[in-house]
């Protein structure tokens, strides 16, 4: 494969989109969790959920402050290395990217705010409403920069004469067919990787033979909003299968598989397709491809032959799937073991063999985002706004993109250390034993 401006575009974006996309992840998904810690904290009167709440804020600032580096650089690439795309997208889609933006300092603001308030209210419950706006912040910070790649799914708002935009209309573009199920899977898919990821600190700390309440509540904690938001998630898959099915069936069928148009499809699950396009060794569920698309088992589903050769996304996407879907359910079950452990006191919810399987739930969660985000983006292919413009003819045709991919490379390279070492080091200076006594058995 050359490497051409067109590749090493998709290559620095992908990049970055890839390494921001972590970020963005805990930055719309522990908002919701510090704010539930510290209600629960306020209620009861545990210190160990208010504990809990200001050592997840603490972390979750140094992760919001590579956030906003990472982010800055896409919105840097968006116009570098995508020119004739922002030509005429950069037109319909520059509101909810202002409002994105409105919708971070909004929550950087409350942020500060909230983080330099603990105990200044006299009443805590004032300071637990800052966090309201934080989430609010947060998930409309998602839900804005999400219409935008929904947009490029399902483009409309405007019209193309004579090769020039006109009759723009934002707010049409905005709620896109595609904007109601991307926006409600981006956001369950980050409270449930959030809570992985807290769990998996947990749980880690309980095998390391902390044993303190701390520990045992952030787990139960966070294993509950995990169940909760993986169930969620799946709903979520379910719509988007529903939406690939009427506005993007060449993406479904290539996900699926699914060469020829017919009725009662079946859903394919793993497998391996030879150079014949012949499917060996998948898991085959007769009829249920054809009842994810449209609740009916014998409706009919359009095959991957009817569109054109140049306009069929690559059918290795279908591994992606695979990945995602199978993490998904993996998640559902680990988080639904412990709660069945929990409550039965004859099974030990801390039983080491289950307390490494959330363990190894927290990276999995990333990876299932990094899969499905590859899934829909990839997709798409060939097209970067579906339908008008096509990514070859989005691309810059500039050079010395190769030397740019080195650079970014090595900022994030950078990026992932200073933040990995800010966060050991903040923990680990001072364990959660340590300032519990000293905040609240003083």
């Amino acid at each position: 494969m050359e490497l051409d401006s067109v590749v090493l575009a998709r290559m620095l974006t992908t990049l970055t989109l890839a390494f921001h996309i972590i970020f963005a992840t805990i930055g719309v998904g522990v908002p919701i969790l510090i704010s539930i810690a510290e209600y629960i904290g306020i209620k009861r009167n545990d210190p160990h959920y208010l504990l809990l709440a200001r050592r997840w804020t603490r972390g979750f600032v140094v992760t919001v402050a590579v956030g906003v580096v990472t982010g800055t650089c896409i919105g840097l690439q968006l116009s570098l290395l995508w020119p004739s795309f922002m030509k005429i997208a950069g037109q319909v889609i520059s509101l909810p990217l202002f409002m994105e933006t409105f919708a971070f300092f909004f929550e950087a603001i409350f942020l500060g705010i909230y983080l330099y308030t603990w105990d200044r209210f006299k009443k805590p419950i004032y300071h637990w409403l800052l966090s309201i706006p934080i989430i609010i912040g947060s998930s409309a910070s998602a839900f804005f920069i999400t219409t935008v790649n929904a947009f490029m799914n399902t483009p409309q708002g405007f019209t193309l004469e004579n090769g020039a935009i006109a009759a723009i209309d934002p707010i049409t573009a905005m709620f896109n067919p595609a904007t109601p199920s991307k926006v409600f899977h981006v956001l369950t898919s980050s409270y449930v990787s959030s809570a992985f990821i807290l769990a998996m600190i947990a749980a880690f700390h309980i095998l390391r033979g902390k044993t303190d309440e701390y520990y045992k509540k952030a787990l139960k904690l966070t294993m509950v909003a995990g169940f909760i938001f993986a169930l969620s998630t799946a709903i979520a898959g379910d719509l988007s299968a529903k939406f690939l099915a009427k506005y993007q069936p060449e993406k479904l069928a290539a996900g699926e598989w699914h060469f020829e148009t017919e009725k009662g499809a079946d859903l394919l699950l793993y497998g391996i397709l030879d150079e014949n396009h012949e499917v060996k060794y998948a898991l085959r569920l007769p009829n249920m491809l054809s009842f994810l698309s449209f609740n009916d088992f014998n409706a009919e589903v359009i095959g991957l032959n009817d569109f054109p050769e140049d306009e069929r996304p690559p059918l290795w996407i279908h591994y992606m799937f695979d990945i995602m879907v199978t993490i998904g359910v993996y998640l559902v079950v680990v988080s639904f073991l412990y709660l069945l452990f929990e409550r039965m006191k004859r099974f030990n919810p801390y039983h080491k063999w289950l307390l490494w399987a959330i363990v190894a739930g927290g990276p999995l969660s990333l990876v299932a985002i990094e899969t499905g985000w590859i899934f829909a983006e990839v997709g798409r292919q060939p097209w970067i706004l579906r339908g008008y413009m096509k990514v070859a003819e989005g691309a810059t045709t500039a050079d010395h993109v190769g030397e740019m991919f080195l650079l970014f490379l090595a900022l994030y390279i950078v990026l992932a250390i200073i933040c990995t070492t800010v966060l050991i080091k903040m923990f680990k200076n001072k364990p959660a034993e340590t300032e519990l006594e000293y905040r609240f058995n003083k």
